[in-house]
């Protein structure tokens, strides 16, 4: 375990140990999308982690999919987003945003404008959205138009200066997990004719572009970007990951972003490959792994950090925990995204059981 514990960096983050806090959506901001003061304490509450990567935050009113969950694109929830981060700081954290547009994830009862959703193509995904009056199925998204999507790569440039002007120490893009990145880079989301279609390299091309807007505007080395290979979630099929990743990663290299985050969900030899293809901090969330497991990773190098997320919920001492040894709390799944304090910012410090 003590490869966890050696400090490191992640572009112009310094980061004391190697256990980071991953995203995870909580559904507890206003029906506005503003972060309040129970959301910095439950931040304040875990920074003791090396990084708090905070959960997926919508740039726009189109980028919202799911009830109560925050944004970054108007005033209010730009003063919201630095509540959060003071008290981070306060207690000597470090936090990036979570950059995180859910494209055809929605549904329209959850967003502010009640506008149909948007993806790179009229897909409808499989499966349904909880909304304020139930489960309903996902409608049909129109897809954007090349004006728009190029438009839409400016909503994460605006969002990111927005994140760093609240207080944020960077962000992190979210092109996992099958929101809108993830929808481009799909071969089954995907099927546009035009640039942003078609062969690899225009299927990645999003991707690279908003990874380039926001590192042109709040410097690289406060930008990274999340990716999730072969994860099926949220209706997403990849006929072709092991040319599709590679060919992505390596348009990222040259940009000299501040992290890799790889959701990793088996594929060794495509962990190897990227590995070798990344040239700076690579974070990894081996999902369900024992922290033993993890802490391996980064001691045989195929990792410089790692990332949990459940532990981190239930156990808001988690480093103090794993390095003494002590007992870790359970999570609850019934209350992840609901339930005010319940299951958020209740849950127990050792010794305060």
């Amino acid at each position: 375990m003590n490869a966890l514990w050696e400090p490191t960096v992640a572009g112009d983050i310094r980061l004391p140990h190697r256990l980071v806090m991953a995203p995870m959506t909580r559904g507890r901001s206003t029906p506005e999308g503003v972060p309040t003061e129970l959301n910095a304490e439950y931040y304040a509450q875990r920074a003791s982690n090396a990084l708090l990567i905070t959960e997926g935050t919508q740039p726009s009113p189109d980028g919202q999919g799911y009830l109560l969950t925050p944004g970054v694109h108007s005033a209010e929830q730009v003063a919201g987003w630095r509540k959060v981060t003071d008290a981070v700081h306060a207690a000597d954290g470090r936090i990036v945003v979570q950059l995180m547009h859910v494209g055809r994830i929605a549904h329209p009862g959850n967003t502010p404008h009640g506008r149909q959703p948007v993806a790179p193509s009229a897909v409808r995904p499989a499966g349904v959205m909880f909304t304020a009056s139930g489960p309903q199925e996902m409608p049909r998204p129109r897809a954007l138009s090349t004006a728009e999507v190029t438009a839409t790569v400016e909503e994460f440039r605006r969002a990111a200066a927005s994140a760093v002007a609240a207080g944020a120490d960077g962000v992190e893009i979210h092109g996992a997990n099958g929101y809108l990145v993830h929808q481009f880079l799909s071969s089954n989301a995907n099927e546009r004719t035009d640039r942003y279609g078609g062969s690899l390299a225009h299927r990645i091309r999003f991707a690279v572009e908003v990874a380039t807007a926001v590192a042109d505007e709040i410097g690289a080395g406060r930008t990274a970007i999340r990716l999730s290979p072969g994860n099926p979630y949220n209706d997403i099929r990849e006929d072709d990951t092991h040319e599709l990743y590679p060919e992505l990663v390596r348009a990222l290299a040259p940009l000299d972003l501040a992290y890799l985050h790889l959701l990793h969900s088996g594929d060794e030899q495509l962990l190897d490959t990227l590995r070798g293809l990344w040239p700076n901090t690579l974070i990894l969330n081996r999902a369900g792994a024992d922290l033993r497991v993890r802490a391996q990773d980064i001691a045989e190098g195929r990792a410089d950090v790692v990332s949990v997320g459940t532990l981190a919920l239930a156990n808001p001492d988690l480093v103090d925990r794993v390095r003494s040894g002590a007992p870790l709390n359970s999570p609850d799944p019934a209350t992840f995204y609901s339930g005010g304090e319940t299951g958020y910012t209740d849950y127990r410090t050792h010794g305060h059981a």
